[in-house]
This record gives structure tokens, sequence and C-alpha cells, in this order.
């Protein structure tokens, strides 16, 4: 079983507008609304392969309500900790020019007793799960080495971790070892204090990562695919030029297709290649975290995994 982790669940809502200005009544051509969050995102996806997929973390409020109803309508097993505090909502306002602005709040509250009961959550979940996946940002009352400790955790338990966030989460995080993590230039820049000029530089860091005892470590160069270390070989992830429609949730779906490759047991180009794949098939939607499985397995013959060191 994959146990996804998504401690600040949302409510999505996309509307898509003519244009947008500020101070002005704004009409909406449409409104979608759909769970959120970037571990909501990689269940979603792990559950359209097959895979046996669990998604917890915290839900609160009507608007919590409304997250685990439709869950159950995209057929999510979810199994949350409830809080008093109200689960957020995240706007995306889409223009005609192509752009798009996004309002995210920042989340409930949680207190103490709400950590222990997911705590505990977690612990039973954690002795069925074979893959653990944290993504995401944590609401605020979350310590900012909860990942940390749950890496350390699922690692005592013989489970697989996989993270997938960024700032001292992330740092913290790298300290505790998971098997898997997927940090962005910036969000790389922002951990060592420099700039990476070129592909040595990246590779560079993917060795540092490796070293430091993190199995699995990728770096994404959007378009142009990925570079990724796996245990003391780096590979350069080439994916097929397509007609983008929307990247949003590219990453939580590259996220989903690892997880999905480990669950399988796959071997490691194979394991990247379908990572590469549910990134692609994300890109074709409109929606967010959302592939078909049919896209997937075609666009797998098209990711090329070359090793470059």
């Amino acid at each position: 079983m994959i146990l996804v982790i998504n401690l600040n669940a949302s409510l999505d809502k996309r509307y898509e507008l003519v244009d947008f200005a500020k101070g002005k009544i704004v009409r909406a051509k449409s409104v979608d609304n759909t769970p959120g969050g970037k571990g909501i995102h990689v269940a979603n996806v792990d559950t359209i392969l097959g895979e046996e997929t669990v998604v917890t973390g915290f839900l609160g409020g009507k608007t919590g309500e409304y997250v685990a109803g439709k869950l159950c309508d995209y057929g999510i097993e979810g199994d949350f900790v409830r809080v008093a505090g109200e689960t957020r909502s995240c706007l995306a306002l889409l223009t005609e020019d192509g752009a798009q602005t996004e309002i995210l709040e920042p989340g409930p509250e949680v207190s103490r007793e709400e950590i222990k009961k997911f705590r505990q959550k977690y612990a039973e979940l954690l002795v069925k799960a074979d893959i653990v996946v944290a993504s995401g940002s944590v609401p605020r009352g979350v310590p900012v080495d909860f990942y940390a400790e749950l890496i350390e955790e699922a690692h005592r338990a013989g489970k697989k971790f996989l993270l997938d966030t960024s700032g001292d989460l992330l740092a913290r995080g790298i300290a505790a070892q998971p098997d898997f993590i997927k940090p962005n230039q910036d969000e790389i820049e922002a951990l060592r204090g420099y700039r990476l000029q070129c592909e040595e530089d990246f590779v560079r860091e993917i060795r540092h990562f490796l070293d430091a005892g993190i199995e699995m470590a990728a770096i994404s160069l959007g378009s142009r695919g990925s570079l990724v270390g796996v245990k003391d070989a780096v590979y350069r992830v080439t994916v097929p030029e397509v007609d983008c429609q929307n990247p949003v949730g590219s990453g939580d779906s590259y996220v989903a297709g690892i997880a999905a490759g480990l669950s399988r047991n796959l071997p490691a180009q194979e394991i990247l290649r379908l990572g590469a794949a549910c990134g692609t098939a994300n890109a074709l939607e409109a929606e967010s975290g959302f592939v078909r499985k049919g896209v997937v397995e075609k666009l797998l013959a098209q990711i090329a995994v070359e090793k470059i060191a």
C-alpha cells in the first residue's frame, strides 16, 4: 500500500475569466471545485494507476466535509484526522491571455491534541504501508521537524519514505535521510546559499544528496525533463514535447509515478520512466493532479533515460 500524507489539504477553486482587473466586478466563465493539496494529487494519480492508496492528514469544518466527499467521488480512500479549524481554500484565476493568479489560504491552526491524534493514525496506517509519501506544506501549529520525525518512524518500521516539500521542512527532512526528494533549482539554491549555473552544478548537488544517504534525488528541468540520482548513478530523463494545457500538479504526478514504480519493484530506469510519463500526462490535462492511465502507458515509450554519471 502507498500511504500519502497531505497535512494541509484544500478545496481548489479554479475560475476561468476573460480578464482580471483589481477593484472591478469580474464574472467567471466557469468554475471547478476539486480536492486539492500536493498529497491529494499524488493519491489521485496513484489510485488511477491502480495502486492501493490511502491519503491521510487533517480535515476540518464544512470545507473539510466537502473535500472528503469529493475524495469519495474520485474513488480515493481517505483516512483523515478531524480538526476544529476550517480546511483552507485555494483559488486559481485563469485569464484568456494564459496568465494564472493564485490565492492560497494559510490553512487551519492545529492543536497539540490534534497532532497527537494524527501520530496515532500514522502509526496505525504505517503498519499496512510499503511506501510513504509526504507532500506539501503543513498547517499552523505543526512543528518544522514534523516530516523528519515521520521519516524516522517509517525507517524504524522498514518502510520507504518519499518527501516533496520546501524550505525548513525540506532542510530538516533531508537530515532524516528520506529515500526520495525532488527539490527544484530555487529550493536547492535556498538550501545551499549559492547559484546553480549549469548541468555539472546540478549533478554535483545530486551527488551531495546521494552521499548524505538519500537513495534517490531528482531535480526537475521543466519541459526538458529531469536529472535524477539513484544510489551511485545519475540519469538524464528526457520527455517528449507536448501541447501543455496545465503544468500545475505535474510534479505531484511525477512523485506518484515514482511511488508506483517503487511499489511495483521496477528497475531504477523504469521507475524514472514511469515518474516522467505521469508528470507529462498531467500537463496534457486541464485538471491538476490528474492523468489518464492510457496516456501514461503510451508516453512510457517516448521517455528517454540515459545514464550520464
